[in-house]
């Protein structure tokens, strides 16, 4: 392959005149950019983009820092893969490429970007799995170094950001619980410290007060975000003194080990108990009854995504949105036992 100091010798310039005409630079002649543009091209020349990377102070790549640990609540069947390939199509159509930064669960995750920040390999960051207090972003903000999150975080700063409204989900799968007369309903959030967690339960508190239902601490349920994590989650929920007749859950996959230990123990869903999910997928597709949830464009969510990732490179740092998702009915809402007219009402017996 032709190297810059060939094509300097055939084109009988400077070095630093190619380089600068490659690079566009205002001070080189028209006629002679063209001139070494053309050859570059016949000579199939390709630049080192290392180098060039440096000289610019540009890689034209962006990172996505996946966390590789326990699976995450957006993480179900292949919403990451949906997600980054509507990314990249945006992206590349600014001259973008998009590369994966596997960042383990049980790790140091300030660490991992440290060492990215210190290669100077990526333009700019997303940040997935945002913590409530979380420390990549504050290092990110000391570090002047460009990024977004996919989630939001009370973590001080001006910084964009897009999140799923798991708030009013969380408000509206009460809603649909209360409208058919459950009093006692349950939330179950992922174990992990995620800002979506306290966002979720936030929701839920809200929703049982807007239908004049009591709070109990004791049915905001931690879980395994995984469908193992439901089957335990069923196994509680049955053994309870004070059973729910009803749960809203803030991980899509909890629902398919739910509805499996709930099978197990001869209990139907929507009959003794209600459930509500978070997101649609193919995988849910196959439950019995149909899982009552919320559905998302993971395409559309990609593309908003690779958009603010270019807003971003252009010196936009203020964006914020909340991505909501349309409530998706399902069989798996029922009225509970001995629901009618002739009910308590909420609080208990008068």
């Amino acid at each position: 392959m032709t190297g810059i100091r060939t094509l300097a010798r055939q084109l009988d310039l400077s070095i630093g005149t190619v380089s600068r005409a490659l690079n566009g630079r205002p001070d080189v002649n028209a006629r002679t950019r063209e001139r070494v543009l053309e050859a570059a091209q016949a000579a199939g020349y390709r630049p080192n983009q290392s180098g060039r990377a440096l000289r610019k102070g540009r890689t034209s790549t962006v990172g996505l820092v996946l966390d590789t640990g326990e699976t995450g609540p957006m993480g179900g069947d292949t919403f990451f893969l949906l997600l980054l390939d509507q990314m990249q199509e945006v992206l590349s159509q600014a001259g973008l490429d998009l590369v994966l930064l596997p960042s383990r669960s049980g790790g140091d995750p300030v660490s991992v970007l440290e060492r990215q920040v210190a290669r100077g390999v990526v333009d700019a960051l997303v940040l997935t799995a945002t913590r409530r207090e979380d420390p990549r972003i504050a290092m990110l903000l000391e570090r002047g170094v460009p990024f977004l999150t996919l989630g939001r975080s009370e973590t001080p700063g001006l910084y964009p950001w897009l999140d799923l409204d798991f708030e009013r989900m969380a408000q509206e799968s009460v809603a649909r619980l209360a409208a058919e007369e459950h009093r006692r309903i349950a939330a179950a959030v992922p174990q992990r410290d995620l800002n979506l967690v306290e966002v979720y339960l936030r929701g839920y508190r809200k929703g049982l007060a807007a239908h004049g239902l009591p709070h109990d601490p004791a049915l905001e349920l931690r879980a395994c975000a995984s469908e193992n994590g439901g089957s335990k989650l069923g196994k509680t929920l049955l053994t309870m003194p004070q059973a729910p007749t009803g749960v809203v859950l803030a991980y899509e996959q909890m629902a398919v080990g739910l509805y499996s230990r709930m099978a197990q123990e001869g209990r139907v869903i929507g009959r003794d108990l209600s459930v509500v999910g978070l997101r649609d997928n193919a995988q849910l597709g196959f439950l019995s009854p149909s899982l009552a949830c919320f559905s998302l464009d993971v395409g559309a969510l990609g593309r908003a995504l690779g958009q603010g990732v270019l807003d971003l490179l252009a010196g936009r740092r203020d964006t914020a949105q909340v991505w909501p998702m349309p409530f998706h009915p399902g069989g798996s809402i029922g009225p509970p036992e001995g629901a009618g007219p002739d009910a308590p009402p909420p609080g208990g017996a008068v």
